[in-house]
């Protein structure tokens, strides 16, 4: 598979990485270990090398896959976690609380680094803006961890454009990672100039739109109890029907590319920027074959007009997420 760099870092990773979040949580019940374990493994061999995981995927029994899984090809791959969860008294002991006290994410690193069975985790992300800490003090924790060799480049997650070039200032900021994807255009308002201009790399989340833009889902799909899209304002069976225009359109342009629905949507993110790349996850070994397949679908500036054309005139309907989870981004 192609490779690419993360902004200005020189840290090299194939075209399309795996999310591993939904192997454990998050989509559903969790898969076996050893069907995870295997698909990880069959995406090591078609050419992955960049896998995204988080201390609260589980909590910790996502990254203690990943880490099983990857340990025989660790000097192959770039492994990506997050902090700054954490038990919430209040809430049951649910980790809904949010903690990037310095302290924490150093007692947190340790956590990650023996559950992911390495000495150096690539890149750690801060999962989301804690309000309550200075953004100067997690970047001088993130500098201290890179200075004793425990990580080895700092991301951020959901982060508005001040927060970004506040921890820039302190330690350089190798990627970020937010949702983006044909239906989550957001932050090529103010994000994506912004990252451009510091060297910035762009790992898009949900760049299939959480599933929806494969064209598997529609107003009729039912989601298990413990799946997240049941509380996305954007996935009640009124919004689906709505927003089939954008799928409808996509499987238009997939047909005559001989390709999917899906590879056109992870395609068009690839021809976006060279710095950008998207993580799809999937529990299945053909999903994971199409998705790796986009890296080799060339969109022509052609076909990028009117894409941009066509999905210009459909309006998505519904919120990406939950009033309480919306507040979280951006800050």
């Amino acid at each position: 598979m192609k490779q690419r760099k993360l902004g200005k870092s020189n840290l090299e990773v194939s075209a399309i990485g795996l999310g591993c979040m939904g192997l454990s949580f998050g989509f559903g019940p969790a898969v076996d270990k050893k069907e995870g374990i295997s698909l990880i493994r069959a995406a090591v061999e078609r050419g992955v090398t960049f896998f995204d995981t988080a201390e609260v995927y589980g909590p910790f029994t996502n990254e203690q896959l990943v880490g099983e899984a990857l340990a025989p090809f660790r000097g192959q791959v770039v492994i990506a976690t997050k902090f700054g969860w954490a038990p919430n008294p209040e809430d049951e002991g649910k980790w809904t609380a949010l903690d990037s006290r310095p302290e924490h994410i150093k007692e947190a690193a340790e956590g990650s680094l023996k559950r992911l069975k390495t000495d150096v985790i690539d890149l750690y992300y801060q999962h989301r803006v804690d309000p309550n800490v200075p953004i100067e003090d997690v970047a001088g924790a993130m500098k201290e961890l890179i200075q004793q060799g425990k990580v080895k480049h700092f991301g951020l997650s959901e982060a508005g454009v001040q927060t970004i070039r506040r921890a820039n200032a302190v330690q350089l900021v190798t990627a970020l990672q937010s949702e983006y994807s044909l239906w989550w255009r957001e932050p090529e308002k103010e994000i994506l100039p912004a990252l451009e201009e510091l060297g910035i790399g762009f790992v898009p989340f949900s760049p299939l739109g959480k599933g929806f833009l494969t064209g598997k889902i529609n107003e009729e799909t039912k989601f298990d109890k413990t799946d997240f899209r049941n509380i996305v304002p954007r996935f009640t069976p009124e919004n689906r029907r709505a927003n089939q225009a954008l799928v409808d359109l996509l499987s238009k342009i997939a047909e005559r590319k001989k390709a999917t629905p899906a590879q056109i949507a992870l395609a068009w993110i690839l021809a976006q920027k060279p710095w950008m790349v998207p993580i799809p996850g999937t529990t299945k070994l053909h999903r994971l074959e199409e998705n790796i397949g986009a890296a080799a679908i060339e969109l022509t500036p052609d076909d990028l007009r009117q894409i941009d054309s066509a999905t210009s005139k459909i309006p998505v309907q519904g919120a990406r997420y939950p009033e309480n989870l919306q507040k979280l981004v951006n800050r």
